[in-house]
């Protein structure tokens, strides 16, 4: 009875304890959002960012190459998603017609060695006689990823191989969804001679409306025995001809990255060895590539968009690519290291296929392929989230000994992380992986702080705000991801690249909440995340200042400031980015010492927030401008401003100024000028 009569009151004293606290807590916040904070800049001495930080990770997972940026319309364009065994699913492919007028399967007489299965199409009416075909013909038809977007005036190019067991007379058509309206239209005709064999066929079709529901369709009335493989529908309109889709494109050319890491991520792996991405399967002529099913994402992929051209993507985005290969390795079974060999020389081969002489080997055949010049592949990692299995170690080691061999300037990635203990092996960087909370990941801003200098380079190769924070890309998540790139900005001597996963979405496929790009067929947005980054855009390779702002307010309040060139014209300025994670405005008095008194300009400066009514608001196809930068002209520009810091905001002040020298932190402290 004792403890019982105790207990209320020690429950009593806590409960008067908690609540002075929380009327302090009250009174200080109060206190806090009235006074003005002190962010101090120090424009006299700086540090070079690296080049390399801020980049891009790409991984097949949402449909964010096949029926994203890899331009293709047609989906299981070679048949072979339904497997190697024969009938099989052609899904999404669909019969136009009744039962009584034809009969579709699939046989492995294809002409491709590594792809043997074609559509077979046994007409069954025609044109005359008791059994006439309906006037529109039958077939077959493909709608795409979810609805192909057929665009007035543009032009598409068909390629398909076809034979038959007779004369031949095919019309190859783009429909609306229910089969009308017409949009584009051309027929295949050949004599029986001529179509006995394979024939690879080309087809321009000009559209003459839009429909960003539409369909491709083969059909025929005559009857007979038709074969079709390799169906294929691209755009003319491409990037560079390099087949991808343009409008995705820009938007990754918009964040301006400095690296491109590829394929994967799980996608790498598999989750069993054989569903795992093999180069060698993605290259060559892109009808004689099998596909592959990734049974981590659970969808089939033509691997239209191979090795080749994830190296042609970062060539075209200026920047540079990070191969993640696979070391034996899946999530459900692994090779001894005793006996991986192969898989070290796969790697080897393709690291040749990339930057190899024309005349090797495998240079030779990405001469083949139209790109005899090598490609500037710098760095690989040696598989993905694999650091803690089995054999990782072992095969690691192999891999490390093999390639530092063979190309000694190529830097390596290990999958273990290196942030809290050094790491046991060889390695250039370190790869660090961070999915988590809105308040986990802000806090984290200081997490390599005290990390050690020494060693390895972190690679933050994927990191965002997930869960119910995230929603589907949320304000709240931006804002937090904006603190955590500030830390790495900041912590840039030992974080050397970093980048936000996933980056693409097919809305009609989601597979990961929240990603960066979101699109169907005909629309696209970036969330807030996106935005988030265009923020850093300037930061690699800039100089990073000092700035102190007062510790108490570390907790809601981050900032950085650096100074970049604009290459376009040559025009330097300070960037100041700051993060308000509380829920009021901050008073903000902003000093820039190291300059000269009318160093800063006012006409071309401006200011950019990132904010929005409501912490989870998301942008969405009908609203795709929701939540996004806005920009104006920053008046009060000058070494010394008072400005006011929206509650949940990112703002970033881009102040043009006069050449200055800076002097650059290093043994020997050298100047460097600003622009």
């Amino acid at each position: 009875m004792r403890v019982y009569k105790e207990a209320p009151s020690i429950g009593l004293l806590l409960f008067l304890l908690i609540s002075l606290c929380s009327v302090w807590q009250y009174v200080a916040s109060d206190v806090q959002a009235n006074q003005t904070v002190q962010l101090h800049v120090n424009a006299s001495t700086g540090r070079l960012i690296p080049e390399t930080l801020f980049g891009i990770f790409f991984e097949e997972i949402n449909h964010a190459g096949a029926g994203g940026l890899w331009a293709e319309l047609v989906s299981n364009r070679g048949f072979e998603a339904g497997g190697p065994n024969t009938p099989s699913n052609i899904d999404p492919w669909s019969i136009i017609g009744e039962e009584s007028s034809l009969v579709v399967s699939t046989d492995r007489s294809s002409c491709f060695e590594r792809n043997k299965i074609a559509l077979k199409m046994d007409v069954l009416c025609d044109s005359q006689g008791d059994n006439i075909c309906p006037a529109g013909g039958v077939g077959v038809y493909n709608p795409g990823f979810w609805g192909m977007n057929i665009e007035e005036g543009k032009t598409y190019k068909v390629v398909l191989y076809v034979r038959s067991s007779g004369s031949l007379n095919v019309s190859v058509s783009l429909t609306g969804s229910s089969g009308t309206p017409t949009l584009a239209a051309a027929n295949i005709i050949a004599s029986a001679s001529e179509a006995s064999n394979w024939t690879k066929k080309e087809i321009l079709l000009q559209a003459k409306e839009s429909n960003t529901n539409s369909r491709l369709q083969l059909t025929t009335t005559n009857k007979g025995v038709i074969w079709f493989d390799q169906v294929s529908a691209m755009p003319n309109d491409t990037y560079k001809g390099h087949g991808f889709r343009t409008e995705l494109f820009e938007m990754l050319e918009a964040i301006k990255p400095q690296f491109l890491r590829f394929p994967g991520g799980c996608f790498v792996e598999g989750e069993w060895l054989r569903n795992a991405f093999r180069w060698k399967e993605t290259v060559g002529p892109w009808e004689e590539r099998p596909g592959h099913f990734g049974d981590v994402w659970m969808y089939w992929t033509d691997d239209g968009m191979g090795h080749l051209e994830f190296l042609q993507l970062a060539e075209d985005l200026k920047t540079r690519p990070i191969w993640v290969f696979n070391n034996g390795i899946s999530h459900n079974d692994q090779v001894d290291s005793s006996v991986v060999s192969p898989f070290i020389q796969e790697a080897l081969d393709g690291i040749e296929f990339a930057r190899g002489d024309p005349n090797s080997t495998w240079g030779s055949l990405r001469a083949k392929m139209g790109h005899p010049e090598p490609f500037d592949l710098r760095y690989v990692a040696i598989g993905n989230e694999d650091c803690g299995k089995k054999n990782y170690l072992g095969n690691y080691l192999k891999f490390h000994e093999a390639i530092r061999s063979a190309y000694p300037d190529i830097k390596m990635i290990s999958n273990c992380d290196g942030s809290s203990k050094p790491l046991d092996h060889p390695a250039d960087f370190y790869d660090f992986h961070v999915y988590t909370s809105a308040n986990n990941l802000f806090s984290m801003a200081h997490k390599f702080d005290k990390t050690s200098r020494t060693g390895p380079k972190a690679f933050v190769s994927e990191y965002a705000v997930t869960g119910d924070d995230a929603g589907k890309g949320s304000l709240l998540a931006g804002l937090a991801e904006a603190g955590f790139l500030i830390g790495l900005e900041k912590n840039s001597d030992i974080v050397e690249m970093a980048s936000y996963a996933p980056l693409f979405v097919n809305s009609n496929d989601r597979r990961w909440n929240p990603d960066a790009i979101v699109y169907d067929s005909s629309h696209l947005y970036g969330t807030p995340s996106y935005w988030v980054q265009q923020f850093f855009a300037e930061s690699s390779g800039a100089t990073l200042l000092d700035t102190t702002i007062p510790a108490n307010y570390s907790s809601s309040l981050l900032a950085s400031a650096i100074t970049w060139t604009n290459s376009d014209d040559d025009k330097s300025y300070i960037k100041i980015k700051i993060v308000n994670f509380g829920s009021s405005p901050v008073n903000l008095t902003i000093s820039i010492s190291g300059l000269d008194q009318n160093s800063i300009q006012k006409s071309g400066s401006s200011k950019t927030v990132l904010t929005s009514a409501n912490l989870m608001d998301e942008n969405s196809f009908s609203e795709p401008n929701k939540v996004v930068p806005t920009q104006s002209l920053l008046e009060n520009a000058g070494k010394e401003m008072d400005v006011v810091i929206l509650p949940y905001s990112f703002t970033s002040f881009d102040l043009l100024k006069e050449s200055t020298s800076i002097r650059m932190k290093g043994d020997d402290y050298s100047s460097r000028s600003s622009i």
